[in-house]
C-alpha cells in the first residue's frame, strides 16, 4: 500500500527556538487508546526531564458506539522547560483520529494550531455519525488552522503487514503509529515504549513487534522531507528542577501512597473497604498491590458494607479506610454518623464527580462541599481536607490519617476526577522527614475506673481494641453518657456531648495556619481556592501581577474546620473572589463563618478551568 503524501492547508511557522511550553490533545474513538497513547507520551516526556500536566477526558459509556460524538475519548499534556501547573489552556497541536474527535475537539485549539488528521477514518459514514455536512479536510472550514491530514490508517497497515494480523487487529497499531510521529515532532526516545511493549505484550510477542514496528514507522515517517518541510522538529529543554528521585503519580495513585504511609507513620495495620465507582475505584486497585505494607483490600457487595467494614477495622485496631464518589459518599451517610458517634479514627476519600445523582461520571465537579461539610443527619462534625494536585494528595492522605488517629475522627479527603487521573512528576520524598504520630491503645483499667469516653487534650477518647482483659465497654450508634459511653437520653447529657464532638473538631483549627500562596498578605483582591483549582488559579495570579496588579493567591487545604487565622487573614483585602467548580459552595461557608462580601466565578461544565478564564475575572473586578 503506498504511502499518501500528507496533505496540508497553509504552510506550518517554524520555531527558531522551541516555546517555554506546549500543549498537545490526543483524541479518537474510545477504542482507539487515546488514554494509553497519551500515558507512554507522558512517560517520554517525563524522561525527557520537563515538567509536565495532564488531563485525561473519558466518555462517560463504557463502550460508546464506533465513530459517534459521545464516545470520543481525549488526552491533553501540557509540558515544557518551565513550572507546570495545570493542563494547560488550548491546545498547540490537536491529533485527530476520526471525525467525531475532530469535531468535539477542534474550537478548543489555539488559533493558528496545528491539526494532524487520519483521512483513512474521514469517509461518508464517519463524517455522518459526527454530524459533518462535507468533509472538512476539504471544505475550507478549518482555514483558522494549520492542518496535516495523511492516511495514518493505510500507513499502519502497510507498517504491520510483515506479522499477518487481520485488518481489525492490524488497525489497533494506530495509536503506537500516532505516538511513533508525536515522539518525532518532540525529539523523544522510542527505546523506554519498545521496552514497556515488550513487557505488555509478553505472552504474545508478534503483537509486541507489530506495535513496534508501527512505533517505529510513525517516527521515521516524522523524518521524511515531505513532513520535516513544514513541521520542524522540536526539542523541548529539561525543565529545573531540584535534585532527587522523580516519578510520574497520578492522584489515584499519590492518595494510595500517602494512605500507606500514614498507617505506617502511625504504626498501624490499614485495612481498605471499598466498592467500585468512577473515577474512585483506581485507589481501591492501587492498594491491592501493597499488601506487603500491611494493608488489606476488601471489595465489598456495596457502599454501606464498604464502610462498615471500615468501621470495624478500626474498632479492631487498625487503619480504616474507604473512599467513594458522591453517589457512593451519600450511601455511607449513615456509617459516618455511626463513625462520629462512636469516634473511631476512619479515613474517608471522596473523588468528586459532577453531579447529582449519576451526573456526570467521568467528568470533574467540586460539588460535595456542601455534602462533606454538612452532609450528615443531626449535628455530626467531620474534618474535611482537600488535596490541590496528584502530588499533593499524598501529603494530604498523611494529614488525614494523623488527624482521625490523633483526634479519634473520621476525616473526608476530597479529590475530584482531574486530580485523580491527572499526573504529574513527584518528587519521591524522604520518609525520614515526616514526624511519626504512633496510635496508642489504652490497655490498662486507669485510677477511678474505665471510662471509654473520658477526654484527653485533644478532647479525643480512648482507643480501646476489642477483648483487652478488664476494659470491655458498650459501642454503637445510641448516644453515649459523657464519660462512661453508657446509653443516656437524658436532654442535658445529649446537649454536652453534641457539645463535647463539636469542640473536638473545632479545636483542630488551632493546629492549622493558612499562608498565602502568592502574593502579599493584604491587598485590593485575594483569589481564595480549594481542591483542583490551585494550577489554574495560581497561574492567573501569577500572570495579574506581571501586569501590576494587587492580587494575591489563598488556597485551602483544611475545609473544615478552617485555619485559626484565616478570618483575619480575609480582612487584609478589598475584594476576594472565589473560583470553584460547583455553584458557590466554598463561598457560602467563609460567608457564614466570617461575614465576608465574597464574589463566585463558578464553572459547572465537567471540564476544569482555564487560566484566562480566571485571569479575565481579575481583571474584571480590580477594573
Amino acid at each position: 500500500m503506498a504511502s499518501a503524501a500528507p496533505t496540508s492547508t497553509a504552510p506550518l511557522a517554524t520555531h527558531e527556538a522551541a516555546p517555554e511550553a506546549v500543549v498537545v490533545r490526543f483524541a479518537g474513538d474510545s477504542g482507539d487508546g487515546m488514554q494509553l497513547t497519551g500515558g507512554q507520551f507522558t512517560l517520554s516526556t517525563a524522561l525527557a526531564g520537563n515538567d509536565l500536566a495532564t488531563f485525561p477526558d473519558f466518555p462517560a459509556e463504557i463502550r460508546a458506539p464506533q465513530g459517534t460524538l459521545f464516545g470520543v475519548s481525549a488526552f491533553q499534556i501540557n509540558f515544557g522547560s518551565s513550572d507546570i501547573t495545570t493542563a494547560g489552556d488550548a491546545p498547540d497541536i490537536l491529533i485527530a483520529m476520526n471525525p467525531a474527535a475532530l469535531k468535539t475537539n477542534v474550537n478548543d485549539l489555539k488559533a493558528g494550531g496545528l491539526i494532524i488528521a487520519d483521512t483513512g477514518e474521514f469517509g461518508e459514514r464517519n463524517l455522518v455519525k459526527a454530524k459533518y455536512e462535507s468533509n472538512p479536510l476539504e471544505d475550507g472550514s478549518l482555514a483558522r488552522w494549520q492542518v496535516l491530514a495523511f492516511d495514518i490508517s493505510a500507513l499502519t497497515l502497510e507498517s504491520v503487514k510483515p506479522f499477518g494480523l487481520g485488518n481489525k487487529e492490524a488497525l489497533r497499531c494506530k495509536n503506537m503509529w500516532t505516538l511513533g510521529l508525536a515522539l518525532w515532532l518532540f525529539d523523544r526516545e522510542r527505546q523506554p515504549i519498545i521496552d514497556w511493549l515488550k513487557g505488555k505484550f509478553a505472552k504474545a510477542p508478534e503483537l509486541a513487534e507489530a506495535n513496534i514496528a508501527a512505533l517505529n514507522a510513525g517516527h521515521a515517517y516524522g523524518e521524511t522531507a515531505e513532513l520535516a518541510v513544514p513541521v520542524k522538529q522540536l526539542h523541548m529543554a529539561p525543565a529545573p528542577v531540584a535534585e532527587g528521585l522523580y516519578r510520574t503519580v497520578t492522584g489515584a495513585e499519590a492518595i494510595s501512597l500517602g494512605l500507606v504511609a500514614g498507617a505506617q507513620l502511625a504504626e498501624l495495620p490499614m485495612f481498605f473497604g471499598g466498592y467500585p465507582i468512577t473515577p474512585a475505584s483506581a485507589i481501591l486497585h492501587h492498594l491491592s498491590r501493597l499488601k506487603e505494607y500491611g494493608v488489606t483490600t476488601f471489595q465489598a457487595e456495596d457502599e454501606i458494607a464498604a464502610i462498615a467494614s471500615a468501621i470495624g477495622a478500626s474498632y479492631a485496631g487498625s487503619l480504616g479506610v474507604t473512599s467513594s464518589s458522591g453517589p457512593g459518599i451519600a450511601l455511607k451517610g449513615e456509617a459516618m454518623g455511626l463513625a462520629i458517634m462512636t469516634e473511631l479514627p476512619l479515613v474517608i476519600v471522596n473523588s468528586q464527580r459532577g453531579g447529582p445523582s449519576t451526573g456526570l461520571p467521568t467528568k470533574t465537579e467540586q460539588s460535595d462541599l456542601y455534602q462533606a461539610v454538612y452532609g450528615r443527619n443531626g449535628d455530626a462534625p467531620m474534618p474535611v481536607i482537600a488535596a490541590r494536585s496528584p502530588t499533593d494528595a499524598f501529603d494530604c492522605a498523611i494529614e488525614a490519617c494523623r488527624i482521625a488517629i490523633q483526634y479519634m475522627t473520621p476525616v473526608m479527603l476530597l479529590t475530584d476526577g482531574y486530580i485523580a487521573n491527572a499526573a504529574e512528576p513527584w518528587r519521591v520524598p524522604d520518609m525520614a522527614g515526616y514526624a511519626k504520630f504512633p496510635a496508642s491503645f489504652q490497655t490498662q483499667v486507669p485510677e477511678g475506673g474505665l471510662k471509654p469516653y473520658a477526654r484527653n487534650e485533644k478532647l479525643a477518647r480512648p482507643w480501646i481494641k476489642p477483648g483487652t482483659p478488664g476494659l470491655m465497654h458498650r459501642i454503637g450508634g445510641i448516644e453515649k453518657e459523657v464519660g462512661t459511653g453508657h446509653i443516656n437520653y437524658a436532654p442535658a447529657n445529649h446537649q454536652a456531648m453534641t457539645e463535647l464532638r463539636r469542640d473536638k473538631i473545632l479545636g483542630i483549627s488551632h493546629e492549622l495556619h493558612q499562608d498565602v500562596a502568592l502574593g502579599e498578605t493584604h491587598g485590593k483582591l485575594a483569589v481564595v481556592g480549594w481542591g483542583s483549582t490551585f494550577g489554574p488559579i495560581h497561574q492567573a495570579v501569577r500572570r495579574a501581577r506581571r501586569k501590576g496588579l494587587d492580587v494575591a493567591h489563598i488556597h485551602i487545604r483544611h475545609i473544615w474546620p478552617l485555619p485559626e487565622n484565616l478570618g483575619d487573614l480575609l480582612d487584609n483585602y478589598e475584594q476576594i473572589l472565589i473560583p470553584e467548580m460547583n455553584t458557590g459552595q466554598l463561598k457560602t461557608v467563609l460567608r457564614d463563618q466570617y461575614l465576608v462580601d465574597a464574589k463566585s466565578l463558578n464553572k459547572i461544565s465537567g471540564q476544569p478551568f482555564r487560566i484566562a478564564e480566571i485571569e479575565a475575572a481579575i481583571e474584571g473586578m480590580l477594573a
